[in-house]
């Protein structure tokens, strides 16, 4: 299954941000390439543990129900996937500083390794171990990619 921990999938990540142009049309969703990365950038800090979300109620009740459905195999996440409020990215975004940004979080991620994954539970899922932060980090920056049919 492959996890945001593997320098080659962090590289082929990276590849498919830097196809992203402002002109990018979403296939589904209400965000443009800048605000979506910027979206992405917000997930990556609560998996390196910049940002420490607050757990979501309806996660205490069923993200340890969905967590394994979720992160079982290498199924696209579903479109239109909801999304915890504080990730929600409106307003104008630079491209091009949101691609840096992104990168530079994905560069941080791959280097420290499982060890770099914060302890702090996600807002949904709960508590979650250093390989299913990568593996839910490569899910959602490919649910974004994906968005932008790249």
């Amino acid at each position: 299954m492959k996890n945001l921990f593997e320098a080659a999938t962090a590289q082929e990540v990276k590849a498919r941000i830097a196809q992203l142009s402002p002109g990018s049309e979403r296939q589904w969703g209400q965000m443009n390439a800048a605000q979506a990365l910027a979206h992405c950038a917000a997930g990556l800090e609560w998996a390196v543990g910049d940002s420490l979300p607050p757990r979501m109620l309806l996660g205490r009740i069923m993200g340890w129900i969905v967590k394994p459905l979720v992160l079982r195999d290498d199924e696209p996440m579903r479109r239109n996937s909801p999304t915890a409020k504080t990730l929600i990215v409106d307003g104008d975004r630079i491209l091009e500083t949101e691609r840096e940004r992104l990168s530079g979080l994905i560069d941080r991620f791959v280097a420290a390794g499982p060890a770099g994954c914060t302890t702090h539970p996600h807002s949904f899922f709960g508590r979650m171990k250093p390989e299913e932060w990568a593996i839910l980090m490569y899910k959602h920056l490919d649910h974004h990619l994906r968005q932008f049919g790249i």
